[in-house]
């Protein structure tokens, strides 16, 4: 445990250019105190302490912001960078050196039993707000991008965006049909759709004028 608590140190260290040292994570980073009492709290879970654990991780939460299951299991190296709002469910499986961002939710969709949340491979990163949600496997090395709601699975070496997300690349290759990984300026379905009633009234329209000339006529 003490092991993967010094890696996880070194890897907040590496991975934020904000962190001037060690000493300063350990004291004031709230995500690395998350994943520090979660940690404590996931010894005692294996030992069928429910109790306790449940006490260590909600004082935890109740200090830091963020709520990690002690029954989930987390590799070393979890960096929880700003940290608020992240919530990580019992079933959930993290690999080593990921990343999660503020408001991630890592939890299940209600339906499933035993096996509920997901599973996440080496050096994935999931960006602010996105939810994953859902008994399956996010492949190593990839990207969820903020704000998406990743419902099945994605293979390794990919980025996914989007509302139900998408791939949009895949082994450093865009995957068709989008070739952009602008999220800003995504056409609105819903301004499509007014566009195409639109255009269809005004084909009515000059039909219904040509049947009144045909008819004065």
């Amino acid at each position: 445990m003490f092991d993967k608590i010094r890696y996880d140190l070194n890897s907040i260290k590496s991975k934020d250019p904000a962190a001037r040292n060690k000493l300063e994570i350990f004291l004031l980073y709230s995500g690395f105190h998350a994943v520090f009492w979660y940690r404590i709290s996931h010894w005692f879970y294996r030992h069928k302490r429910f109790f306790i654990a449940r006490l260590i991780s909600q004082t935890a939460r109740f200090f830091t912001g963020i709520e990690i299951h002690p029954g989930a299991t987390i590799g070393k190296g979890l960096m929880i960078d700003h940290g608020s709002g992240v919530v990580i469910g019992e079933t959930t499986i993290i690999g080593d050196d990921c990343t999660l961002y503020q408001g991630v939710t890592l939890g299940g969709t209600g339906k499933d039993t035993g096996k509920r949340h997901p599973t996440l491979g080496n050096n994935v990163m999931v960006g602010s707000g996105a939810k994953v949600l859902g008994p399956f496997v996010v492949g190593d090395n990839s990207k969820i991008a903020s704000n998406a709601v990743v419902l099945s699975e994605i293979p390794p070496n990919s980025t996914a965006v989007g509302v139900p997300a998408r791939i949009v690349r895949r082994d450093g290759q865009k995957v068709p049909p989008c070739d952009s990984m602008d999220q800003v300026h995504i056409p609105d379905p819903i301004s499509q759709e007014f566009c195409k009633l639109l255009m269809k009234i005004e084909r009515l329209e000059q039909e219904v004028q040509e049947l009144k000339e045909k008819k004065e006529q």
